[in-house]
């Protein structure tokens, strides 16, 4: 944690990027500003980039323009709605996604992805015990099978290879980076658990991956440490996802997983997404970038504005100016409160409102706490 004094101007990169991408981030960014005059200690200078996504590739042949990254590189945190078009493809026949490259770029090793159920949402389970869904799936993000992407080859037209790496110095970082998470959440909620997700059973690179788990967990002897394959977890996640906590596993997993895991509360547009390195944070909602609804007021904006309270807790963790934190906790009460009060019905579940009315319900929860006239 640094000393930075407050009233401190943090620099965001906003990058947009395709689909319903264009419209979550304004809301976003609207809602932080509020904050930011709410506390008055700290703010923000929002710096947006459209050159960056599949739209920019299909017009300039770069999936992000050089002048986009660099802002990227050399923000405070990075805000990003969703990349990538369907029907915009590399000559690999890949999707257009300049965010992974940022995240090899940038060292993001760690997709931190929060589960958790908020009242009148849908539930997929039926057991009342999901109304106490409340889990972090850490999905490591530069390694695993992902480690290949863009390297795979195709022999002729009758053999494909893509490889997984795994390294001690990566699986290391993100393994106390699980045990950190499991701590502050102990400090909130009085219990805390750590969940190795693997396939050592079959897999020396996951026998190897396990192993360092278990070196890790003993500096933290405090957090329980337990392992499940990720066949079983998948299984485990549908029959009882309240028994856990914090599930740490490689890329590809993660990347599954943590998608099981929004729909097990409601869907993507519930699934918010923190991508941290030593240096830098990216912070986007999980989903797509759903071009079917884009431009249709359909949107369902929660995965984005709980990103955005990711964004500013970490950030209060980076400079140590505790206003942020606070603020981080405002934002996502008052998308809690939202649902208590059933004024936020996204149409992603079934719900009336559309992106304008469910950025209203949450915009008139904020002020309510903030002791403002809706």
């Amino acid at each position: 944690m640094s000393s930075t004094p407050a009233n401190t101007t943090l620099t965001i990169a906003v990058l947009p990027g395709d689909g319903i991408g264009l419209e979550i981030l304004p809301p976003t960014t609207a809602l932080l500003e509020t904050l930011s005059k709410h506390f008055g200690t700290f703010r923000f200078k929002f710096e947006e980039r459209r050159d960056c996504g599949a739209a920019y590739y299909k017009e300039s042949g770069k999936d992000c323009s050089t002048e986009a990254f660099e802002v990227a590189r050399k923000a405070d945190a990075i805000l990003l709605g969703a990349m990538g078009l369907p029907n915009v493809r590399l000559p690999s026949g890949t999707e257009i996604a300049p965010h992974l490259r940022m995240r090899e770029e940038f060292g993001l090793y760690a997709g931190v992805r929060p589960v958790k159920a908020y009242p009148n949402t849908v539930r997929r389970l039926a057991d009342p015990r999901a109304d106490n869904i409340d889990l972090v799936t850490l999905r490591e993000s530069t390694e695993g099978l992902f480690y290949t992407q863009g390297r795979g080859e195709v022999i002729g037209d009758t053999e494909a290879r893509e490889t997984l790496r795994i390294t001690r110095v990566t699986t290391e970082k993100l393994c106390d980076t699980a045990f950190q998470i499991a701590t502050r959440r102990k400090a909130k909620r009085g219990t805390a658990s750590v969940t190795c997700v693997d396939k050592a059973n079959v897999f020396r690179a996951f026998a190897f991956f396990r192993k360092i788990f278990d070196e890790r967990a003993r500096a933290f002897p405090d957090i329980p440490a337990r392992h499940n394959y990720v066949d079983a977890q998948a299984l485990d996640l549908v029959r009882r996802p309240w028994d856990f906590d914090v599930l740490v596993m490689e890329n590809m997993f993660g990347d599954i997983l943590s998608d099981l895991g929004g729909g097990l509360v409601g869907g993507m547009g519930m699934a918010p997404c923190a991508e941290l390195g030593d240096n830098h944070g990216l912070f986007q909602p999980a989903h797509g970038s759903a071009p079917d609804i884009a431009g249709q007021d359909k949107a369902n904006p929660t995965a984005t504005f709980l990103s955005a309270a990711m964004m500013l807790d970490w950030l209060c963790i980076r400079t140590g100016i505790q206003a942020l934190g606070d603020a981080a906790i405002l934002l996502e009460d008052s998308v809690d409160d939202a649902f208590a009060t059933k004024s936020l019905r996204p149409m992603e579940f079934g719900g009336d409102q559309g992106l304008k009315a469910a950025n209203a319900a949450v915009v008139n929860a904020l002020n309510k706490r903030l002791g403002k006239d809706s």
